[in-house]
């Protein structure tokens, strides 16, 4: 059997977390795939809650089974105070009697400790102290002599009580996902908008912006974890085991979702099912059959995952559903039959509609029965779809992932890159993310003058003499939060009219220019009026030092990459960057940078591109240093990457030139993560030192 296919089992399985018995003997099937005739096979290391299944993992009576042990008081303390207090050592002499009595009751149990803190400072404020003893009283004899599941569901329970009726709904519905689930922050926000669970406040706010302060108050309040993508931000969450069990035990009791995993082809419930999660754990296609249930007509949200579109009942039974999420693999199995997308047409009230499938899957053609859905506001589709033309009947679509014709559209996301917007796309007046476009022609770019409220912009040009268009079309959006430039022409795009004429608005957060196009020079803009850029990615022809100093004046930059082929020596010193934590720039030349001391007091990482030839250059220069950087002057570095262009050197000299970084940054107080990337033709293991890389016209940076 594939590991592939165990791994799958493995997942499968784990959605259902009482069944122990199937956990244990899928543990037998996949430990054949691991050699126990000697010490130097396969190791694996499970993790689990159930002792049970930790004994069943041992495969002889040498295995060791680790029961995590709880934390020390003092770790204990550590962790409590930081959350509260935003220091280990913090507490005020007032509290420290009633913390550590609500410790105690903690039992050294993390999670148990961090959903108190969150609890106590609730709002970024200390609650009063009689509110503390009120809670200590509450906790009752706590995990000091439980331990068991029960009784943490109940610590847990006082996070969620607290909470505000409209954070009580958007927490429950992360019972809709299996456990250890990565749930995209956008996907989770455009579904609790679809179930009416997010209503506007303030006028000029998007739902979609009051969706993620939802999505942030939980993050605050511990009850879901973050998941960051490479660039630092937040782009998906996770629910803990624990908080997931008292979702599911919160969610049963008031009947708010169903999870169904295929042991059984009919489901019976006192009351009506609301909300169905179809978490299939058998691969075999054959054996899946579409669920019967004995009502259906107050379900308002369905999701499958992993295969279970075979036990989906039909389309035309949920008659107020609102939210459809359909995972089509396996639907172009025996069981495609069953399931007929033209019944999509029936589903009147529904206003989210998200269809995913396997990357071998057939293109998926969308009814024309989809134009029905006047309520739709969310159009999630695979990349490979084709789309009717009735689509452009959903005069109330708020978001769409795939190419099409819409209008009163306010966002559009495109999963490959392949939409080429048609002529009079402008009138999507109320649009406010255009994702991944291609434009070719000035006709195109003028077409965004209509579209006053966007907040994203991400185009890629296809010729060049598109500037300016765009320079005028960005004067006119005052709301824009975010602009991404690209360019696939036969030369790179000038982008200097952009820096000459246009001048960003205060709301601007994100610029970032990518292949393609670049500036001559720095433009000359108001580092004041941008009070709230953090992250810009510019491509600049020559960097001087008043250019670096006007980047150290934007008040709330945190991540920077500067592109430059031809940069002058430049001075990182102690004035400026105050909040930069990420840091990539991309030259020729090691002599090219240095840090001062003072220099960049929070950044943990620093990414360059350098050149070996010229360093070569240099280290002779200098007596044979290699990398004087200054890295030691960055007092928070933790990461440093490095991309290593070897064209030039020998073999001997390119392990030198390594060594002599590896050392440097081995001296620093912090002993920072290394990671390097090479570029250049592939060398024999057992090349010589004198050999030479040379360079090769089929490699490119990015």
């Amino acid at each position: 059997m594939e590991i592939s296919s165990l791994c799958w089992m493995k997942n499968c399985s784990s959605t259902n977390s009482g069944n122990f018995s199937r956990t244990r003997e899928l543990w037998i099937v996949i430990k054949c795939a691991f050699s126990s005739s000697n010490n130097f096979g396969s190791r694996l290391i499970t993790t689990t809650r159930i002792v049970s299944v930790s004994e069943s993992c041992c495969s002889s009576t040498n295995d060791s089974i680790y029961t995590m042990e709880p934390l020390s008081d003092d770790d204990s303390e550590r962790l409590f105070y930081k959350r509260i207090f935003s220091q280990e050592s913090g507490c005020p002499p007032e509290f420290k009697e009633v913390s550590g009595a609500i410790l105690k009751k903690c039992g050294g149990v993390p999670l148990a400790i961090i959903t108190i803190a969150s609890l106590l400072a609730s709002g970024q404020q200390v609650k009063p102290k009689n509110e503390w003893h009120v809670l200590l009283e509450s906790i009752g004899r706590g995990l000091t002599k439980n331990r068991s599941a029960k009784e943490m569901i109940r610590i847990l329970s006082f996070s969620y009580y607290d909470l505000p009726s409209h954070l009580k709904t958007c927490l429950l519905y992360l019972g809709m996902f299996p456990e250890d689930s990565e749930i995209m922050k956008h996907q989770l926000i455009w579904m609790w908008i679809a179930e009416s669970f997010v209503q506007c406040g303030k006028e000029n706010t998007s739902l979609f912006e009051v969706g993620e302060t939802y999505f942030n108050e939980l993050l605050n309040k511990s009850l879901i974890q973050p998941v960051y993508d490479r660039f630092g931000s937040v782009h998906a969450c996770r629910v803990h085991d624990s908080v997931l069990d008292l979702i599911c035990s919160l969610s049963s009791e008031e009947n708010f979702v169903t999870i169904v995993n295929g042991t059984n082809d009919t489901i019976s419930t006192e009351g009506n099912v609301r909300r169905l999660s179809l978490q299939n754990a058998r691969k075999e296609e054959g054996q899946a059959r579409p669920i019967r249930f004995e009502s259906t007509g107050h379900v308002r949200s369905v999701v499958t995952f992993a295969l279970a579109i075979n036990l989906m009942p039909q389309f035309s039974s949920f008659v107020v559903l609102r939210v459809l999420d359909l995972d089509l693999e396996g639907y172009y199995g025996r069981m495609k039959g069953h399931l007929n997308l033209q019944e999509l047409g029936s589903l009147l009230h529904l206003r989210y509609l998200r269809l995913s499938q396997g990357g071998n899957a057939d293109e998926l053609t969308l009814p024309e029965e989809i134009g029905k859905l006047q309520f739709l506001k969310v159009l999630d589709l695979p990349r490979d779809t084709r789309l009717p033309s009735s689509v452009i009947k959903l005069t109330r679509l708020m978001c769409l992932r795939i190419n099409g014709k819409l209008t009163r559209l306010m966002c559009l996301r495109i999963n490959g890159g392949r939409f080429q917007p048609p002529d009079g796309f402008g009138n999507l007046r109320s649009m406010e993310v255009l994702s991944k476009i291609k434009v070719g022609s000035v006709s195109i770019v003028k077409e965004l003058d209509n579209m006053h409220r966007l907040r994203e912009l991400n185009i890629k040009f296809e010729c060049s003499g598109l500037v300016e268009s765009l320079v005028e079309s960005l004067g006119k959006m005052q709301k824009i939060q975010r602009v991404e430039i690209s360019a696939k022409c036969e030369r790179e795009v000038s982008m200097d009219l952009l820096g000459e004429l246009w001048v960003p608005p205060a709301s601007l957060q994100e610029f970032i220019m990518k292949k393609g196009v670049r500036l001559s020079i720095q433009p000359a803009w108001n580092p004041y009026h941008m009070s709230q850029l953090f992250k810009l990615h510019i491509s600049v022809g020559e960097v001087g030092q008043e250019d670096l100093k006007f980047l150290g004046r934007l008040p709330a930059l945190r991540m920077l990459e500067l592109v430059s082929n031809n940069q002058r020596p430049l001075l990182v010193g102690a004035e400026g960057f105050r909040c930069l934590e990420r840091v990539v720039l991309c030259s020729v030349s090691p002599s090219q940078i240095l840090f001062q001391p003072g220099a960049l007091p929070k950044a943990e990482l620093v990414g360059l591109d350098i050149g070996l030839r010229a360093a070569k250059e240099e280290a002779a220069d200098k007596s044979g240093d290699w990398f004087d950087l200054g890295m030691e002057n960055l007092p928070s570095l933790r990461r440093v990457i490095v991309k290593f262009f070897r064209w030039g050197v020998t073999v001997g000299e390119a392990k030198q030139a390594e060594a002599a970084l590896e050392n440097a940054l081995r001296a620093h107080p912090n002993r920072p993560f290394f990671f390097s990337i090479r570029f250049d033709e592939d060398i024999p293991e057992d090349a010589r030192d004198e050999d030479v890389y040379n360079s090769s016209d089929d490699e490119e940076s990015e």
